[in-house]
Formats: C-alpha cells, structure tokens, sequence
C-alpha cells in the first residue's frame, strides 16, 4: 500500500483520489506519505523479527503439529493451558500462530466437518440430552487402550458433563452416572432425550418404546420424564451428538491414557476452562455463564 501510494502520488493523482482509488481513507495516505522509503523498510524488518508471544513454546508446539497434523489451534491452546495455567492468551492470536507454523513448515491439516444443531432452544432447565461415545487412545507403553464415555448436555446453556470407563458401560454405570450428572447441574430437569441405547431400551412394539428392567425402575423411583429419538429422528439430539464429537476431538484426541482415575479427573478439569468455558459457536455465549445464571435467579 505504501508503495501504491507514492506511485500514484508520483503520476499526478490528489490525495483525495489516491484515497478514493486504493478505498482508504486520506489520513491514511497521509501517515503514509509522512513516512520515508528508510522508515518503511525497518517497520517491515520489525514485523519479521518481532517475538511472538508464543515463541518461547514453539517448538513443543511445532512438536504437537509433527505428530498430529490434524491437531487444531483449539486444541493447541487448551495444551498449553493444561501446562502453562498462567498464560494468557487469545484464540485468535493462537489460531494466527499455528497457521503461520503450518505455512511455514508446509504442515497441512484435515478439514474438520461441520457441526449442525436442530430444533430451537428449550427454556432453561428443561431438557438434559444424553447420549454415548467410544475412543481409542494409546497409553504410555504406546498400546491402543478402548475407553467408553457417557456425556450429558443442558439443551439451553449447554453446560456439559461427562464420564469414561475402560470397558462398556452396563445400565448400574448409567443409572451412576445420571447421578452425578444431576449433582454437577444442581438439579433435575423436566425432560431427559436419549437415543435408543440398549442399555437404556429393549425394544419397540408397536411404536412404544420399551425399557430396560432396571432403568425402568430408575424411571419410576426418579420420576423422569424421557423422551427416546427414533432413528429417523437424529435431530432432535444435534446438541449432544456435537457434545460427543467435541470430546473426542479437542479433549481426547492424541492424549495418552494413564489410568481410568486420572483420566476422569482430567475430563472433569477440561470442563470448566475449555467444554463449559469456551463461547459456544451458536449461543454465543460461554455455557459456564450461561449455568451460573440461571444457578443464581
């Protein structure tokens, strides 16, 4: 720009028309005009030998983006958070510095497909959506270990829960973990959807969804109100498979597995900075905020 400017400046144009043609304002060709060839030339040095503020991790960075191509710039950020707890950063600035690594070191990385939610938002407090995931992961002696999550979702906030195991999950452990899903909203909301899960349903007569022994029992104790989505019907829970897909891409995608404990305390810790903290990209709001006022009236 500040060469097309003193070319045009040169060739007889006003200022105003220099403005005009390059679709700037005058007063920027007018700083430009101030400054000397001299001048420019060490801005523009500057700008390429100016330290980011994420130099100094570079290389453990450059090392994620090697060894995960796949790796986004969320999921960066939320590394270098988990070690550096006192760095305060923006994801706009982290998303620019990884796409200048990936150019710089010619590393490409997968598109990601694209996330669709249905249906209108409940009101608040309504609806929990609840559905289940699967991951393989590699454990510190490089061994593909298979672990099994359930993940809870308010419709409204999309405040987020969650929990893993390192085998199935039998309906004892789903029945466990609605009740921890339910101390960690503070509550228990009007309506409950699932998918139509065997460990939940046995099968369906005649449109009538039935249930298992022992979540009916649930059901019944608990005096739930379900709603079970038919498989043509995959829209009605868009919200938490989006909540399933998050899990396995930012928060367990290429992290190694210690153990079952350690790895649920990770997931619970991920929650409150990343899966409940982070602005939702169709709310847009953060669902921490979101929970805590609702908490709070």
């Amino acid at each position: 720009m500040y060469m097309e400017i003193q070319q045009l400046i040169k060739k007889g144009f006003s200022k105003s028309k220099v403005a005009e043609k390059l679709g700037i304002s005058r007063s920027t060709v007018y700083r430009n005009l101030k400054r000397s060839p001299s001048d420019m030339a060490e801005w523009v040095d500057s700008l390429q030998t100016r330290r980011k503020k994420l130099d100094t991790h570079k290389e453990l960075v450059l090392s994620w983006l090697r060894e995960h191509p796949d790796m986004s710039a969320a999921q960066v950020q939320d590394w270098q958070q988990e070690r550096n707890p006192t760095l305060e950063i923006g994801e706009s600035t982290v998303r620019a510095y990884v796409r200048d690594l990936r150019n710089d070191y010619k590393i490409e990385k997968e598109t990601s497909p694209r996330e669709y939610e249905a249906i209108p938002d409940s009101p608040m407090g309504e609806q929990i959506q609840v559905d289940f995931g699967f991951t393989k992961q590699r454990n510190i002696k490089n061994k593909e270990v298979k672990l099994s999550f359930i993940a809870f979702v308010l419709s409204n906030s999309r405040y987020k829960y969650k929990e893993w195991l390192e085998r199935p999950f039998t309906t004892e452990d789903v029945i466990r973990a609605h009740e921890n899903a339910f101390k960690w909203f503070e509550g228990i909301p009007r309506e409950l959807v699932y998918d139509q899960d065997s460990l939940i349903v046995v099968s369906e007569n005649g449109g009538d969804l039935i249930l298992t022994k022992e979540f009916q029992q649930y059901k019944d104790t608990r005096r739930l109100n379900l709603r079970v989505c038919r498989k043509a019907d995959p829209e009605s829970k868009g919200r938490i498979e989006n909540v399933v897909g998050f899990i396995k891409h930012n928060f367990a995608k290429h992290r190694i597995f210690h153990n079952i404990d350690s790895w649920n305390e990770q997931g619970w810790q991920w929650l409150n900075p990343t899966g409940n903290y982070k602005v939702h990209n169709t709310t847009k709001k953060r669902p921490v905020e979101v929970f805590s006022w609702k908490s709070n009236t």
